[in-house]
């Protein structure tokens, strides 16, 4: 038996913006992961693969299902890496338990188990930085036109400094901080709602430029303040980046209402992370308050509240 996990994410700042080449900001939840689990089903023929992931409702062969199913794709891009399929038959199970929909990147973190369990089984160590590569081929069955940040925060397990095209720069964190994540438990389908976003800039991109540079510039300050542990500083930045992306319409009210019910309770900061219009938010909190902000997100509506470390 073979089994690898990935963890979950959030975007802390420059989501939407990083799709124009814009930077962004994000971190591994490790509170949550996609597992995969790869043995050899000895009443198979050599050479079949069976895929199984209950939570999704699939029980298949590999033969059986098509070539755009992310699943399927994902072994063969690993057959394809490596240059070789399995002598024996194989059973590969995925399970996870990282919220579906909700921008914590699910979809990334299944794709890179899948990926990291099938090519150990087979005797090969796949690096970040080809985990990422092929997840990021899956992304875009799930997504149309990904950013690319999902695949690399979700492939390196560390908090990244991210713009589309260049390699990533792993943070610096030289002091931990504390987020509060908030899910409203209303999917967000990141491929529509990128779709709209991009609808608006090609109608006007003389407003929507601005706001994405903005975007851009928040992120490098916040950059700043973590590798020179001044993160209890990120508070006002994250409500001026939600204001931002509320301003590009892709806040809702299930949102709007965790993030004020965070702040109000103590939070520093508070924003959507993702593509938005549902999914989650994060909270910037203290030792002091993230016990009244996880309370104030429950009583708010959340389904589920998660803590997180950052640079534990």
């Amino acid at each position: 038996m073979t089994v690898r996990s990935a963890p979950g994410k959030v975007i802390l700042f420059g989501e939407h913006a990083v799709v124009y080449g814009k930077p962004a900001l994000a971190v591994p939840v490790n509170a949550v992961k996609a597992q995969a689990e790869v043995t050899e089903q000895a009443d198979a023929a050599s050479g079949t693969v069976r895929i199984e992931a209950p939570d999704a409702g699939i029980d298949l062969w590999l033969h059986e299902m098509p070539g755009d199913d992310p699943l399927a794709m994902a072994v063969r891009l690993v057959f394809a890496e490596i240059g070789r399929k399995p002598p024996a038959a194989l059973h590969i199970r995925v399970e996870s338990d990282i919220p579906l929909a909700s921008g914590m990147g699910s979809s990334a973190a299944v794709s890179v188990a899948v990926l990291r369990a099938l090519a150990a089984h087979l005797g090969h160590e796949l690096p970040p930085e080809r985990a990422s590569a092929l997840a990021f081929e899956v992304e875009k069955l799930h997504h149309g036109t990904p950013s690319g940040i999902d695949n690399t925060v979700v492939a390196y397990e560390q908090p990244v400094y991210f713009i589309p095209g260049s390699a990533p720069r792993i943070l610096n964190v030289t002091a931990a901080f504390t987020l509060m994540i908030g899910d409203t438990g209303e999917t967000s389908a990141t491929r529509e709602v990128v779709a709209a976003v991009r609808e608006r800039w090609n109608a006007d991109p003389t407003s929507m430029e601005p706001v994405f540079s903005e975007i851009g510039s928040l992120t490098d300050r916040a950059l700043r303040l973590i590798e020179h542990g001044e993160a209890s500083s990120l508070g006002p930045l994250m409500d001026r980046n939600q204001a931002l992306l509320k301003k590009i319409d892709v806040s809702s009210t299930g949102l709007e209402r965790l993030i004020n019910a965070a702040k109000q309770a103590g939070a520093l900061g508070a924003k959507l992370s993702g593509a938005g219009r549902g999914g989650v938010m994060i909270a910037l909190v203290t030792p002091d308050s993230s016990a009244a902000v996880e309370a104030a997100l429950r009583d708010a509506g959340a389904v589920r509240t998660i803590r997180t470390e950052v640079g534990a």
